[in-house]
């Protein structure tokens, strides 16, 4: 079941109030040994952020890295305190990065963008204008991209065609980390495995509003890049379990026993028809492959049928023990009280 999401902005937000002590601005960035690109990118990300005269803070999550970059951001850190840095104790990965930041994100907005300055910081502002016009997730599209052809970008262009097709959420480039995020989008999602990227896709499920801008790109200028072709393959097998999740996962049972009634439905047809020729005909079916075939296709829709009802019971556990709606309202007027977006 495709997922349409609306480009028709709501109510714009509101503007950051003034004096506030809590940013109106979060900027998330994973790092992963980056040593070379850390002073630049800190100096133009502050440049930049700056220009904008809002309250930020900028949350960097060393993502276990071996080389100076912890050290670097925590000397930085020491003088500017509008800088958080998260350190873990091994390499968890990037989605396991942008998850420890939007766990402590306070503003309003959360932008986040990639240590390795492919990312232009100038372009936060635009971002930050899209969410304004009403937009609950703006991503960027490197519409010019400055990597290589064949392992980078044609990998790239053949997922993003994959995913917005069983997603249903239309975007060029879900790989493109400089994106804005409302704050109550991403404290809705839990991430697992590499699904950070399918983030606006797992999002359209709460009913938010995407938009896509097209965004500058720069060839690396230092280290080397941390992804390569494999990437693609988990990508391939994560897109399996967001298609699942976004169609089924309050519903396993309509997946699982659908499968397991077809699977379980053809094997007692084939059963039936051999039990009918052997009634009939006397002849022998002991030594047919349509035999053993009818086996497996009613065990295989036994094993279904199981599947979909352990789980509901796992879904069950999971909304009714931490007391989680299954539904996201975005506002709620009674009479005179008003109450914006719940979660």
């Amino acid at each position: 079941m495709s997922i349409m999401v609306t480009h028709t902005p709501h109510t714009a937000m509101a503007s950051p109030r003034d004096g506030a002590s809590a940013p109106y601005l979060s900027v998330v960035v994973p790092v992963y040994n980056e040593e070379e690109t850390i002073p630049h990118l800190y100096q133009r990300l502050t440049t930049e952020l700056e220009h904008l005269s809002l309250p930020y803070e900028i949350i960097a999550v060393d993502d276990g890295s071996s080389d100076r970059s912890f050290a670097l951001l925590r000397d930085l850190a020491r003088a500017d305190r509008r800088l958080r840095v998260v350190r873990f104790r091994r390499n968890f990965g990037q989605t396991a990065a942008f998850s420890a930041g939007f766990d402590r994100a306070q503003g309003e907005v959360v932008v986040t963008i990639d240590a390795d300055l492919q990312n232009d910081p100038a372009d936060i502002g635009a971002l930050l204008a899209k969410i304004e016009e009403g937009y609950d997730v703006v991503s960027g599209w490197r519409a010019h991209r400055q990597d290589p052809f064949l392992n980078r970008r044609l990998p790239s262009i053949i997922a993003n065609r994959l995913i917005s097709w069983a997603t249903g959420v239309r975007l060029h480039d879900y790989g493109c980390s400089l994106k804005a995020y409302r704050l109550e989008v991403v404290r809705g999602i839990r991430l697992y495995g590499e699904l950070h990227r399918f983030i606006p896709a797992i999002a359209s499920w709460q009913g938010v509003t995407v938009t896509e801008l097209p965004v500058r790109h720069a060839p690396r200028r230092f280290g080397r890049s941390k992804y390569g072709i494999s990437r693609t393959l988990r990508v391939l097998l994560d897109l399996v379990t967001v298609r699942f999740l976004l169609s089924y996962g309050t519903r396993p049972m309509h997946i699982f026993g659908l499968l397991g009634l077809l699977a379980g439905g053809l094997g007692m047809l084939i059963g039936a028809y051999l039990t009918w020729i052997k009634l009939a005909y006397g002849a022998a079916i002991s030594d047919r492959p349509l035999l053993l075939l009818a086996v497996l296709l009613i065990v295989l829709g036994v094993q279904f049928m199981s599947l979909g009802l352990i789980g509901e019971l796992v879904v069950r556990t999971y909304y009714e023990a931490q007391a989680k709606p299954i539904y996201v309202v975005r506002e709620e007027v009674d009479g005179e009280t008003w109450r914006g977006s719940q979660q």
